[in-house]
C-alpha cells in the first residue's frame, strides 16, 4: 500500500512552479457562489455545482479531524463510497505523525477505488465534531497543505504527487460540520491557492 508523505516534505520541480487542476465543489447554493468568485481569476480552477462524487478526478479532499475518524459530513460520505480508506487514513496518521495529524498538514492514501485513486486527507479540526470559531484560519491552513503536498511530496514509491494527481476535487473546508462561512472559507482556499501557486503555469 503506497502513503504520501506530509506537505512538509519536499519534493524536486525542476524550477517549475506548477498548478493542479482543481474543481471547488458545492451542493449548495451559496458555496458555489462564493466558489465562482474564486474561480474567476485563477485558470487552473473550476467551479462545479454539485457532489464530489460527480466527476472523474484523481483525488478527492477530505477536509478531516486530526485523528483520521471519518464519521461525520463529507467524510462519512467517503468512508461508505471507499469501504478500506478510513482505515488507510488512520494508519497514515499512526504511522506518520504517532496517531494525530495537525491542522496545516496532509497526506495522501490510496482509496481502493479505480477513480478517484487517492485521498488527500487534510483536517480542518482536531476533534471530530469540532465547531470553529468566527475567525477560524482552518480552512487556509488545510487548503495550503493540500496544495504544498500536491507540489512537494512523493508518494512511498518516490512519485511526485503532481505525477499520480492531475485533478483533484475539493469541498467546503470547515462548512459543514465546523460551521465555517461560505465567504470565509473561499477567501481562505484563494489565499493558500495564490501562495502555493502564485505565477503557476500547468504541469509538464
Amino acid at each position: 500500500m503506497l502513503f504520501g508523505v506530509t506537505a512538509d516534505s519536499e519534493g524536486p520541480t525542476n524550477g517549475a512552479v506548477l498548478a493542479p487542476q482543481l474543481v471547488l465543489c458545492a451542493v449548495e447554493a451559496p458555496l458555489a457562489e462564493v466558489w465562482r468568485e474564486v474561480a474567476d481569476d485563477r485558470p487552473r480552477i473550476t467551479v462545479h455545482p454539485g457532489s464530489v462524487f460527480d466527476l472523474d478526478v484523481d483525488a478527492v479532499v477530505s477536509p478531516a479531524n486530526s485523528y483520521g475518524w471519518m464519521r461525520g459530513g463529507i467524510d462519512a460520505l467517503y468512508a461508505r463510497a471507499f469501504p478500506h480508506v478510513e482505515q488507510n487514513v488512520r494508519s497514515a496518521v499512526l504511522a506518520l505523525h504517532g496517531g494525530e495529524l495537525p491542522v496545516g498538514e496532509a497526506l495522501v492514501v490510496p482509496t481502493g477505488v479505480p477513480a478517484p485513486a487517492w485521498l488527500i486527507s487534510a483536517p480542518t479540526m482536531r476533534t471530530p465534531g469540532e465547531r470553529l470559531p468566527g475567525d477560524t484560519v482552518h480552512p487556509y491552513l488545510a487548503a495550503r497543505a493540500v496544495f504544498r503536498l500536491w507540489r512537494d511530496g512523493r508518494m512511498e514509491d518516490g512519485t511526485p504527487v503532481w505525477r499520480a494527481v492531475r485533478a483533484m476535487a475539493m469541498p467546503g473546508l470547515g462548512t459543514g460540520v465546523g460551521g465555517v462561512e461560505p465567504k470565509t472559507c473561499a477567501r481562505q482556499v484563494a489565499a493558500a491557492w495564490d501562495e502555493v501557486f502564485g505565477g503557476a503555469t500547468t504541469r509538464p
